[in-house]
């Protein structure tokens, strides 16, 4: 009886060639940039208890509600394979006691687990880098890390892309404006969409951003944030504002854009594609690169003292498709041994050109005759060959196609 061929789980992916190639530029850049803006490297457990995410994601979210891989292991506990970073990292910031650290600048990247329904750039094992700043309640924290994803995306090649911006006010502020959002859409209840009938008892803010036409019609006249900001809290965003002008970020001020949790406060921020251009084509309508804002209610929720925090995260896989295809790099050189004799010399020298930080691959299986051709189709600076014929000394083809004979070490201490 055949047995078929297991296939892979639905909303994963294998990764390889030039998509890996991109993927792996990805996260070079990203260590890059967050050494630059000196970022502390932390890792985090793929699984968290399943509390950790229903407290600070909320009981009623999406997140936790339907898409959350969660599971009881041998011991009974309640688990969940981590849907997002900012709640582990909060975690990890109150049981290490990391407090003596803030504020603590904190840079990561890894894989993310959702049940949602697989589409472009989104799959249910998916990655995300992702930076905070802990402990700093000033405005310049936010204006930090928009710095950094803003040079990022530039380092990265990413254009056409721009900042969007909005503030959510501090509590207070948050709290008035909620309720004008019940009171104004409450008048229209029954003429809202199911969904944002249902929004309307838990998260009026996330109306806001509903495409349904039936709730479009509304949003013009909606309450608008500005009109509930306090002076501490207008001053604060005028601050983040000002430092982007300074840092010489460009941004657009964006009044829908909103989190629906409590614990979100002041900042809230999207890097999206400019309509018609090639990162907009590229992801259609999963429009946004990389998001955040302040949540300087978090820690309270997971039973910490209160703590400012900001940040943001990007998927990686939706930034590959952005920085498009990128091939294997050109090896330094390609080494081949036509005389099986010479094999101890090329591997001689192999670990030579590598130790020096040269790239070099070896051709040396299949026939003899062979291998020269074989070596000739791999992409290098140089193709040295171990010969029958010659004595002591390698054949270097250089890459205009001129010859040589050099000695070993030569070879290696000239780089040549």
């Amino acid at each position: 009886m055949s047995k078929k061929t297991p296939l892979a789980v639905r909303g994963t992916q294998d990764i390889f060639g030039a998509e890996a190639e991109a993927f792996a530029f990805v996260v070079e850049t990203f260590e890059r940039v967050r050494r630059l803006y000196r970022f502390r490297r932390a890792e985090f457990p793929v699984i968290e208890r399943t509390e950790v995410f229903a407290r600070s994601l909320g009981e009623t979210t999406d997140v936790v509600s339907k898409e959350m891989y969660s599971f009881e292991d041998r011991g009974g506990e309640q688990l969940t394979l981590r849907p997002e970073f900012t709640a582990g990292i909060a975690r990890a910031f109150l049981t290490n006691g990391w407090q003596q650290h803030a504020p603590l600048k904190v840079a990561t990247h890894g894989p993310l687990f959702r049940y949602e329904r697989p589409q472009k750039g989104r799959y249910r094992q998916f990655h995300q880098i992702d930076a905070e700043i802990i402990g700093a309640a000033e405005p310049q924290a936010d204006v930090e890390l928009l710095a950094m994803a803003d040079q990022l995306l530039r380092e990265l090649g990413i254009a056409g892309v721009t900042l969007h911006l909005n503030t959510l006010g501090d509590a207070a502020s948050r709290e008035a404006w909620r309720a004008g959002l019940v009171d104004h859409f409450g008048a229209v209840k029954g003429d809202l969409s199911e969904e944002s009938q249902e929004r309307l008892e838990k998260n009026p803010l996330r109306i806001l951003d509903s495409k349904d036409p039936r709730d479009r019609a509304f949003l013009a006249d909606a309450p608008r944030i500005d009109d509930y900001l306090s002076d501490e809290a207008r001053g604060f965003f005028e601050a983040v504002t000002s430092g982007l002008d300074a840092a010489g970020v460009k941004w657009v001020r964006a009044e829908s854009l909103v989190r629906g949790l409590d614990y979100y406060r002041h900042t809230a921020f999207e890097f999206i594609p400019d309509e018609g251009s090639a990162a907009a084509q590229a992801l259609g309508s999963q429009s946004t690169v990389l998001g955040g804002g302040r949540y300087d209610g978090l820690m309270e929720s997971l039973g910490g003292p209160a703590t400012p925090a900001v940040g943001w995260a990007a998927g990686i896989e939706r930034l590959a498709m952005l920085v498009g295809e990128r091939g294997d790099t050109k090896a330094d050189a390609v080494i081949v041994v036509e005389n099986d004799d010479r094999l101890a010399d090329a591997v001689g020298l192999l670990g030579k050109l590598r130790s020096a930080g040269f790239s070099a691959e070896l051709v040396a299986s299949g026939s003899p005759r062979k291998r020269f051709d074989k070596a000739k189709r791999i992409d290098a600076h140089a193709l040295v060959s171990f010969t029958v014929t010659e004595e002591g000394s390698p054949l270097r083809v250089m890459g205009d196609g001129s010859e040589r004979h050099t000695a070993v070490d030569s070879l290696v201490l000239t780089g040549s």
